[in-house]
């Protein structure tokens, strides 16, 4: 893969990333499940781990209804794996909370979309 390649997936990843941020500060928890795959796995330590669209929606809709907003990625490290897969670590912030995200996975879709497979984070404070 060469670096046009590499710079092609991560500007996908980096919009795919930027609408579920900017769907979660909109309140918008449908839309923020619709950036995961339909098998996507959430571990959101330490509330537990929520797979598949439902689960992760409700996850997201409790916490927007408690008043968390305004999400934003600290220092975002994005490491393609492969043409299909990119690999985002962060620390993070909201309104009232922090911490790290260890592990979302990205993995392009038929559509060529990115969405997340895997989503692996900690609050912090």
């Amino acid at each position: 893969m060469n670096q046009q390649q590499k710079t092609a997936i991560l500007d996908k990843v980096i919009k795919a990333s930027e609408t579920w941020k900017n769907a979660f500060n909109q309140g918008n928890a449908e839309l923020c499940a619709r950036q995961y795959t339909p098998d996507a796995v959430m571990q959101a330590r330490p509330f537990g781990t929520f797979s598949g669209f439902e689960a992760i929606k409700a996850f997201w809709q409790d916490l927007i209804n408690q008043g968390f907003s305004d999400v934003s990625y600290i220092e975002p490290h994005y490491q393609v794996l492969d043409e299909q897969s990119v690999l985002l670590t962060s620390r993070w912030r909201m309104n009232n909370a922090g911490g790290v995200i260890h592990k979302e996975l990205w993995q392009q879709q038929e559509n060529g979309e990115f969405k997340l497979a895997q989503d692996d984070f900690e609050v912090l404070e």
